[in-house]
Parts: C-alpha cells; sequence; structure tokens
C-alpha cells in the first residue's frame, strides 16, 4: 500500500458524500510528532478508504493492512455473492433448523431485528428474495410479474428469523428464504476496520466505505473531520451542506448514481420490502449517528418512509440526526431534522 502524505484531502465516498479534511477548527495544540497517511483497497464490491495520524508509515501501514484484513474476512462471511460465505450456508440449511453461527454474523442480524423492529419491516434482510428478482429486472429492463411477487414474498419478513442469543443459532422460518445484509455490513465493516486502528493505538483515523463513514477522534489539532454532503442530482454542483464530525458513523443512502428507466418510470436500485420493487420517488437521506453500523443500517429504510415520516422517526430516536434531499414535480427540497438544526444549524 501506498501511503498519501498530503496534508490536504478530498476524499470521494460514494453516492455523492464527499469528505473534505478540516482546515482552521484550531483546539489543543497540534501534535507535531503526527503525520497523515491515506490508503486504499477494493472490499465489498467498492471502495474502502482509510485515512489516519500516526507516528511514521510503517506503523500506519501495518495498521492499515491489519485493518483492510478485518474488512476481507467480514466480506468472505457476509457476502451473498459467494455461494460459500457463511451467510449463504446458512440460507441453506433446512426450514426450523438452529443453525450455529459465528459472533458478527449473529450480532450483525441481532442489530438487523432491532432495526427492521424499529422500521417496521422498512429495514429488511430477509428482503434476498425481492432484491434477486429486482436485480435481474433492473438487467433486462423487465418487471417481475404480480404472480411472481406474490410467490417470492412468502419468503420475506423479518419475523420468519429466529435468533437465540444464548445459544448464538440462526433459525430460518420459511422456504426460500435469501438473506441480503447489503444495508448494513459496509457500515459494520468500516466500524471494524476503525476499531483495528484504535487497538494498534491510531484513534484519529476515518475509514469511508462508499457512502458509509466511521469516524474516529478528530485530527491532531482540529475539533473534527469536516463532512461534506453532495447535492441531490440537478440540484446545482458542489456541496450540498457541510457538517463538523469526530468518533461518530455517516452514511448517504439515494438513487443518484443506479436507477433504471422501465416502462417510462424510473425505478431505484433500493427495493421496497413491501413491495417487492425499486423506488420510485427522488431522495437522498444522509444519516447522522453513533457508529457506521447504526447509520448504514437507516439510511436506507428513511429512503423508503419518505421526508415526512422519516423526519418524525429520526426526531424520535436522541441518537440520529438527518438531513434529506428530494426532488419532484416542483423541484429540489431540503429538509432537516431537529437535532441537525440544533447541531449544524439551517442550511
Amino acid at each position: 500500500m501506498n501511503p498519501t502524505l498530503s496534508r490536504s484531502f478530498s476524499l470521494c465516498s460514494g453516492l455523492l458524500a464527499v469528505l473534505l479534511l478540516l482546515a482552521g477548527c484550531q483546539t489543543p495544540p497540534p501534535r507535531t510528532d503526527l503525520a497523515r497517511f491515506k490508503f486504499t483497497e477494493p472490499h465489498m464490491g467498492t471502495q474502502f478508504d482509510i485515512t489516519v495520524y500516526g507516528p511514521d508509515g510503517a506503523v500506519a501501514s501495518a495498521a492499515a493492512e491489519a485493518a483492510f484484513r478485518r474488512v476481507a474476512e467480514l466480506d468472505r462471511m457476509m457476502t451473498d455473492y459467494n455461494p460459500d460465505s457463511e451467510l449463504m450456508r446458512l440460507c441453506r440449511h433446512p426450514v426450523g433448523e438452529a443453525v450455529p453461527v459465528s459472533p458478527d454474523l449473529f450480532n450483525i442480524l441481532a442489530q438487523s431485528r432491532r432495526v427492521s423492529r424499529a422500521t417496521e419491516g422498512a429495514f429488511d434482510v430477509t428482503v434476498g428474495p425481492f432484491v434477486r428478482a429486482w436485480r435481474a429486472s433492473r438487467k433486462s429492463k423487465v418487471l417481475p410479474t404480480a404472480t411472481e411477487l406474490d410467490r417470492l414474498r412468502s419468503s420475506v419478513g423479518y419475523q420468519k428469523l429466529r435468533l437465540n442469543r444464548a445459544a448464538q443459532t440462526v433459525t430460518l422460518l420459511a422456504p426460500g428464504m435469501q438473506l441480503d445484509l447489503g444495508g448494513i455490513a459496509k457500515g459494520y465493516a468500516a466500524d471494524e476496520a476503525l476499531a483495528v486502528l484504535r487497538r494498534r493505538g491510531l484513534p484519529s483515523a476515518l475509514v469511508a466505505a462508499s457512502g458509509d463513514i466511521a469516524i474516529g477522534d478528530a485530527p491532531p489539532g482540529m475539533a473534527g473531520w469536516k463532512i461534506g454532503i453532495g447535492a441531490l442530482e440537478g440540484g446545482g454542483p458542489g456541496l450540498a451542506q457541510t457538517v463538523l464530525l469526530h468518533n461518530a458513523g455517516v452514511s448517504t443512502s439515494g438513487d443518484i448514481e443506479q436507477n433504471v428507466l422501465i416502462n417510462g418510470v424510473r425505478y431505484s436500485h433500493i427495493v421496497d420490502p413491501a413491495t417487492g420493487l425499486g423506488l420510485t420517488n427522488r431522495i437522498q437521506v444522509t444519516v447522522i449517528g453513533p457508529n457506521a453500523t447504526t447509520t448504514d443500517s437507516y439510511d436506507t429504510p428513511l429512503d423508503i418512509m419518505g421526508t415526512e415520516r422519516a423526519l418524525a422517526f429520526v426526531d424520535a430516536h436522541r441518537e440520529l440526526a438527518a438531513y434529506i434531499l428530494s426532488r419532484d414535480a416542483a423541484g429540489p427540497h431540503t429538509y432537516t431534522s431537529r437535532r441537525f438544526r440544533e447541531r449544524f444549524g439551517t442550511p
């Protein structure tokens, strides 16, 4: 890996969430023994970027390599593209069989169930059958039939996933179930990579996995990392908003880059578990929370809820803040949650 030693920083994090290192915002006197290093590797179908402050290149490089190994380990475990992953092996077990799983897989499924309950199913890791059908529809530009959707619906529903924490087992309760961790795995992996860096004595770090960002301690001598939220397509160039964060997670989800036109209707890659089809509303949600696992798990269901329900949901959860961009026939719109306004002001 080749560390980047430049003191200026600009990083695209997918879905138009752009990261910049904040200059100015001086707090304590900066440590003079730390330099900035940047590392990049492909994982989970996207680019993972690690930016870290360390005493020298050898220490930073070794820590980044360990963090990337952790991400690769989780990728092998949680992908639905590899039939030999632990996730896919779980899906092949007979209905009703309690299957022992690794601590990581159990923990992410437990977090997924909590979010599914909180969002009343807008987030649902059992949505795999719908996701696979929608991938085929996006490729062929032919919608699945009502009959096909009805058939798949019998295999979807987070209530059909049983977890036993004491035994650390998972039981699938319906035939044909396919779990899909695409809505949470990158955030979880980013948090785990950040934890590796902390354990190696490098807490001033940031891990970006496309639109999911795990943020550690602030850079030396600064108040935090400045996160820029890209404008919705058609809303003009540059950034829509910037926020200053440390020891937090931030995730952005929307249909800016991934959409398809079928029968004259613009559909998102984001599948609504209630319909089995891609969203048709134009929306981009950025969520700020305590860690990237949390924000990754909430940004997509907030897209599905729509602006009014999403804002009410975020305002009811003290650990969350949200910045929402949408577009309709009347033009672009910007919405912010109460805690976003309190902390960062009105855009």
